[in-house]
């Protein structure tokens, strides 16, 4: 799995394929003051993406890989500071 939980944080590291989507939104569920840290993620699977917008969830951290740094990980904490919707 690559998703890791340590206390408020959850973070995705490496690959986050399709199998972690469901596992990120249950802890998302069970963690509603978390706060995702993306910093180790090297991709993310669409379905992955889908659960972190469905929670709103607050995102740190800056990954290497250029088009997650640059275009996917500002779309979506700005989608995160657009207000967390009701799951």
């Amino acid at each position: 799995m690559n998703i890791i939980r340590d206390g408020d944080v959850i973070a995705l590291q490496g690959h986050c394929r399709v199998e972690d989507a469901e596992p990120l939104a249950a802890l998302l569920h069970e963690s509603p003051g978390a706060t995702l840290d993306v910093s180790a993620c090297e991709s993310l699977h669409s379905a992955v993406v889908q659960a972190i917008l469905a929670f709103g969830v607050p995102i740190v951290g800056q990954p290497a890989e250029p088009f997650l740094a640059s275009l996917l990980i500002p779309a979506l904490a700005r989608s995160a500071t657009a207000g967390r919707p009701k799951v």
